[in-house]
């Protein structure tokens, strides 16, 4: 088994990075209309998904926990404008499911905007709303997040697992780049991301079992550092988790002395923002696979209930 160690040290790096980089996490409220006012809530709605992971694992040292904290009060103080900012986005484009979506994980950790809670109950009346074309591996995410929220979903996740790339279990040996994002998507929202691993149907936890270690090498051998850790949080989520040592020794030897962890290859260089928005995603997804793993991992450790 790896070392808990060097996976909980990619974790407290990752953390110490986005710290470090907080003021990355930003908005661009003049932003021209063709490029999109709600393309930078993402990686905010990403922080805060993490950060829940983090406080719901327990795993994480005291000051981990703090910087993840002070994160979360950045981005919705600061960034969010205690959340009018999502406000403003829900006006902006009435019907877009992006800031519900950034803002469930901030009101699951204690934040509140009454308005945006309003405006969300209404557009799930809405058939536009359940209408909105999405990718099937996103309609089971929305979802899911309106499960979360306490809204009936429309339409269940049962009824869309089916029609996702993961649910199909297709040929393996087809997985590129895309549908490999498809993959760890889908099992991140069948899983609550990582919280209930039973919620994998068995079809598709035996279907991962199997490939997972292949699509693992592959990835590693690439480089693709972001796609790598977003597969390694999909092994913490299985119920019978790996925690495969060659990626781990890989992928902890990929990351910066700084905590930075490329996307690809090797960090870019360039502006300190454009340098973030490369490499933001692959170091929260870092993060996410440390807190996840490192659990798993003292799951591991403990003795066995007689």
């Amino acid at each position: 088994m790896t070392r808990t160690g060097l996976i909980h040290g990619v974790g407290v790096g990752a953390i110490e990075w986005l710290w470090t980089h907080r003021d990355g996490f930003r908005l661009e409220p003049d932003v021209d209309p063709e490029t999109g006012f709600l393309e930078r809530f993402k990686p905010v709605g990403e922080l805060a998904l993490i950060c829940k992971v983090l406080f719901r694992e327990g795993v994480a040292g005291s000051q981990q926990a703090q910087l993840a904290r002070q994160l979360l009060d950045h981005a919705w103080r600061d960034v969010l404008d205690g959340g009018s900012m999502l406000v403003r986005g829900q006006r902006t484009e009435p019907l877009s499911p992006v800031p519900f979506e950034v803002y469930l994980p901030f009101r699951e950790l204690g934040y509140s905007q009454p308005e945006l809670e309003r405006a969300t109950v209404l557009n799930h009346r809405l058939d536009s709303w359940a209408a909105h074309e999405l990718s099937p591996t996103r309609r089971l995410g929305l979802s899911a997040f309106e499960r979360r929220f306490g809204l009936v979903p429309r339409p269940p996740e049962a009824d869309v697992v089916g029609t996702t790339w993961l649910g199909r279990r297709p040929e393996p040996w087809t997985v590129e780049g895309h549908i490999g994002y498809d993959i760890t998507h889908c099992v991140f929202h069948l899983t609550d991301w990582g919280e209930n691993p039973d919620g994998l149907p068995p079809t598709i936890a035996d279907y991962l079992d199997a490939w997972l270690p292949v699509w693992l090498d592959d990835w590693l051998d690439l480089q693709r550092w972001d796609l790598l850790g977003e597969l390694l949080v999909v092994d913490a989520c299985l119920p019978r988790p790996t925690l495969d040592e060659r990626a781990w020794e890989g992928f902890a030897a990929a990351q910066q002395p700084d905590g930075a962890m490329p996307a690809v290859r090797t960090m870019p260089e360039g502006d300190a923002e454009e340098v973030f928005d490369v490499v933001y995603h692959s170091t929260l997804v870092a993060a996410f696979a440390s807190v996840l793993a490192t659990s798993r991992a003292l799951s591991q450790l403990a003795p066995t209930a007689s």
